[in-house]
């Protein structure tokens, strides 16, 4: 539950750039042929995508019209499906800006879709930290008055248990070689600004918030989400009744591919754990705690404290050491 929000909400932009039609407008015909692997048209087909990358053609996977297309690489696979934001990276939950559309009986995908989601997930190697002990700020969300989601169960917030996911993820990285230093490490609340200066002041590779999520007075809502800042041009997956203008450029921004990368990686760990209750990789332009990161940064939503189920696992200490289990060995993937 968030206090990972934009200080002050940002103005809503009535229209989206031209890069970003409206979503629901019909591509355009297809240009000229281009041997390049950038693209200057808005929509662009598929298989040419495909083949200016050195990849084999898109497999379509059913004869319908829900049909889906495959991108392989000799590492991974990239499923989209026309009509649907929703996408799979082997097989993991990644939200698009925009559905894929087809026109002619091709597969168009929005540009940036293709440059800012597909490219960096297909990417081999992925991303890596050159240094022998590398910098990671962990973020416990929430703390002192700012309590976090309760949990259905009773008395019990999303601080406390953010916190003691942040210690004990400590304590495993620590042992691995890693330089940790935690945003709070006691019930103390720093404001946004304060948690994104700390990472700067420690000249951290990495940064990764913990928090725990709530549909409240829902109960039905279960699983896990990872967030990254939303590349400029694209819609965010989720506002929060926040403006989201896609025209802005934060900090961030800089390390889009590196962000995806990351979520990407630690998000498959964690799915080991909660039962593989995937709520996809998402993107959000609100959370200031990520704004002005100038370093590869996600947030992870990592349950939800409003479903009794997950709300009784997350209370466990067993189930908490885990989750931390799992980031750390996710992180150990970034290592040089």
């Amino acid at each position: 539950m968030p206090d990972w929000e934009a200080d002050e909400p940002v103005t809503t932009v009535a229209e989206p750039p031209a890069i970003a039609p409206p979503p629901g407008s019909p591509p355009p015909a297809p240009g000229p042929a281009s041997t390049n692997t950038h693209f200057t048209e808005t929509w662009v087909p598929l298989e040419r995508w495909c083949k200016s990358n050195g990849l084999s053609a898109p497999v379509r996977l059913t004869l319908s019209r829900a049909a889906a297309y495959e991108i392989k690489t000799v590492k991974s696979s990239f499923i989209l499906h026309p009509g649907s934001q929703v996408g799979y990276c082997d097989g993991l939950e990644v939200r698009l800006g925009f559905a894929p559309q087809m026109i002619n009986n091709q597969a168009f995908v929005h540009h940036l879709d293709l440059e800012k989601t597909v490219e960096p997930l297909l990417a081999s190697p992925p991303l890596a930290l050159l240094r022998t002990n590398p910098i990671i700020v962990i973020d416990p969300g929430h703390g002192g008055e700012n309590a976090g989601t309760k949990s259905v169960l009773g008395e019990r917030y999303e601080k406390e248990f953010t916190l003691d996911w942040a210690l004990r993820l400590e304590r495993l990285l620590a042992t691995n070689g890693w330089q940790v230093f935690l945003t709070r490490s006691n019930d103390s609340n720093p404001s946004i600004p304060t948690r994104v200066a700390f990472a700067q002041e420690h000249c951290a590779d990495l940064f990764l918030s913990l928090h725990f999520n709530s549909a409240a007075p829902a109960e039905g809502q279960a699983g896990l989400e990872t967030y990254c800042l939303t590349p400029a041009g694209l819609p965010s997956t989720l506002t929060r009744g926040y403006g989201d203008d896609p025209g802005v450029v934060f900090p961030n921004n800089a390390f889009d591919a590196q962000n995806l990368q990351f979520a990407l990686q630690v998000h498959r760990a964690l799915l080991q754990v909660n039962s593989a209750r995937d709520r996809g990789i998402r993107h959000a332009r609100f959370p200031g705690v990520l704004r002005g990161q100038q370093r590869p940064a996600i947030l992870i939503e990592g349950g939800y404290l409003s479903n009794p189920v997950e709300a009784r696992r997350i209370a466990e200490p067993a189930y908490r050491q885990k989750l931390a289990e799992a980031v750390a060995q996710a992180l150990e993937g970034f290592k040089d």
